[in-house]
């Protein structure tokens, strides 16, 4: 029998936290995951429903040999241009926000009581929080964060500060925040112990 309400949870955290893999554990334990960097990624492939909308408001410089979003080239753009990363936003945020819905209908459909999404933007986008039953971000210090950064994706610490610094503050993070899973230092044992204890709360 299917759950005409799901209880959605909302899952965020900077780069470098450690939400990915904690919302690996939750999926191992059973609970459905909603990717909106998935979706996000999808929205912007080749037929995406987001490529065309880009098209025409940034050009076809945008628009790589394959027909997707040259990811790099507008990181590179937006990172310099906040006018440009709002008009980014306004065109894709509405596609994944809507394709989240679907997603989060369809594992209501199949039964389940309860979801969890990750959304590396819930933060900045206000919209979320009222859409969300509970929200778990996944903390740690700033130094963890770019000391995994830099050794994960072989960066420099300049650049993963810059990538940090046009994310949300960690106190903004905290203050919206219903349960704070810390992830420092690197602990898979302790953060298992805490993913057990979000499925039994």
């Amino acid at each position: 029998m299917a759950h005409s309400r799901i209880h959605r949870i909302g899952l965020t955290g900077g780069i470098g936290s450690g939400k990915s893999t904690l919302g690996q554990m939750l999926v191992a334990r059973g609970i459905p995951l909603v990717d909106a960097d998935a979706i996000a990624h999808q929205v912007t492939a080749p037929q995406g429903a987001g490529i065309e909308p880009i098209r025409r408001q940034f050009g076809d410089a945008f628009i790589d040999a394959q027909g997707a979003l040259d990811r790099a080239r507008m990181r590179q753009h937006v990172f310099s241009n906040p006018s440009a990363k709002l008009a980014l936003q306004s065109l894709l945020h509405p596609l994944i926000h809507q394709r989240i819905l679907e997603e989060v209908a369809k594992t209501a459909k199949e039964g389940n009581s309860m979801v969890l999404i990750d959304i590396p933007l819930l933060v900045e986008s206000a919209h979320w929080r009222g859409q969300l039953d509970k929200v778990i971000v996944v903390d740690c210090a700033e130094a963890t964060q770019v000391r995994r950064v830099m050794a994960r994706n072989h960066v420099a610490e300049a650049d993963v500060r810059q990538i940090m610094a046009n994310q949300a503050k960690r106190s903004q993070r905290l203050a919206a925040a219903d349960v704070v899973v810390f992830n420092d230092p690197d602990d898979l044992a302790h953060l298992q112990a805490q993913a057990l204890g979000i499925i039994l709360t």
